[in-house]
């Protein structure tokens, strides 16, 4: 029943780590035209977001493996919660900017954190489904403050919007603070030095993984960005139309795909070794076929349907990943083992991928730009496959 209910607290607090961080964009159009913000300045509201949550990864990884790690949760949610809260109360940009910053503090002080700990206290074998599981809070999370921030925002204003985005959160910390508790860091009497860290950056799987999923970030980050204008400048669907479409897919594939990923995970554990190597780098050149059918048709339910393909077989790999790190690493290091993957994964993935789209598209064609992406899913299927074939040498 304890483990339920960690997983329960965890899980719902994930699913507003994604709604609270995208929220924001669903009220864009409201914040320009109620704070007189152009396009620059939203942008940078995001990017700001992406910086911090990057960079403070490896600061709360440090900590995270000394001190009591559900505190550190709970205070997280509280800390990203009350700045969501505090978004409500804005007046201008720096008054917008500074805690959409501090939302990238708590969410990265979560993230870091969470999924380590939740694995720990579950066998191996049930972490790839595990950790599919805990993964669909990216789909459905995101799309639900797409939701929540055009329904509420629509209807209320975007400030009754981010409000209703952080009152959860304030709540689910203090569940977090009574009930998470961390029996293995209670036990651990020897606590890592810096000297232990840097083993990390010579152990080969853990590297390969981390590259692996930059790859897919970096092909996820261009198609977030980049399918809805790509939809409307060659299938000329309404721009608002492109949008909503994209997302649609982005829900159902993105949850059909890590459900799927995590189960087929669980399901070959049982007859083969190195599943989880298979696994990404079997799902990364799958997915190629269908990137480029879905360029190639000029049919638009024939090109939805390709890429909702596409984006299947692109999130298949989410729980084999995160249970890759987990296995990969010692559990004394872990948390700075997962801070070192969310920096890596987004300075080689979707804080470059967007921009390098538009200057190809710019350079040549959108059409280009948007194949060019996908095949980055080249070199992390092939790290992903020399991987495995070297564990099966060395075992």
């Amino acid at each position: 029943m304890k483990i339920k209910r960690l997983f329960l607290i965890l899980f719902l607090l994930n699913l507003l780590n994604y709604i609270d961080r995208q929220v924001l964009y669903a009220v864009f159009p409201l914040l320009q035209n109620d704070l007189g913000l152009n396009d620059l300045q939203l942008g940078t509201l995001a990017s700001a977001f992406m910086l911090i949550y990057m960079c403070y990864a490896p600061v709360i990884g440090y900590l995270a493996d000394r001190m009591n790690r559900p505190k550190l949760i709970a205070l997280s949610a509280l800390l990203w919660s009350g700045a969501t809260l505090a978004c409500a109360t804005a007046k201008n940009y720096v008054s917008l900017l500074i805690p959409r910053a501090l939302i990238g503090v708590g969410e990265g002080g979560f993230t870091t954190i969470a999924q380590p700990f939740l694995a720990e206290h579950y066998p191996k074998e049930k972490h790839a489904s595990l950790l599919a599981i805990f993964g669909l809070a990216l789909p459905v999370g995101s799309a639900l403050g797409y939701v929540l921030g055009g329904v509420v925002g629509k209807h209320w204003g975007w400030r009754i919007a981010f409000m209703a985005a952080g009152i959860p959160g304030v709540f689910l910390a203090i569940l977090a603070w009574v009930f998470l508790k961390d029996k293995s860091r209670e036990i651990q009497t020897v606590r890592p030095t810096l000297k232990d860290y840097f083993p990390l950056f010579k152990n080969k799987p853990f590297l390969s993984v981390c590259f692996a999923q930059a790859m897919s970030t970096f092909v996820m980050g261009g198609l977030s960005a980049w399918m809805p204008m790509y939809l409307h400048r060659y299938l000329h669907v309404d721009a608002a139309q492109a949008g909503l479409q994209f997302g649609i897919l982005v829900i159902v594939c993105g949850a059909a795909g890590t459900y799927l990923g995590g189960r087929t995970a669980a399901w070959l554990l049982t007859r083969t070794q190195n599943v989880y190597y298979k696994l990404i780098a079997g799902c990364f050149l799958a997915t190629l076929p269908f990137c480029w059918l879905t360029l190639s048709m000029t049919h638009t339910l024939s090109v939805l349907t390709c890429l909702g393909i596409a984006l299947i077989l692109l999130f298949m790999p989410t729980g084999a990943i995160a249970a890759a790190l987990v296995d990969t690493t010692s559990q004394n290091i872990r948390s700075m083992a997962f801070a070192v993957n969310i920096f890596i994964i987004h300075l080689l993935g979707d804080a470059i991928s967007p921009t390098l789209v538009g200057l190809v598209s710019d350079m040549w064609s959108l059409k280009i730009a948007v194949f060019c992406a996908s095949l980055m899913l080249v070199p992390g299927a092939w790290v992903s496959i020399r991987t495995q074939k070297n564990q099966l040498i060395t075992k």
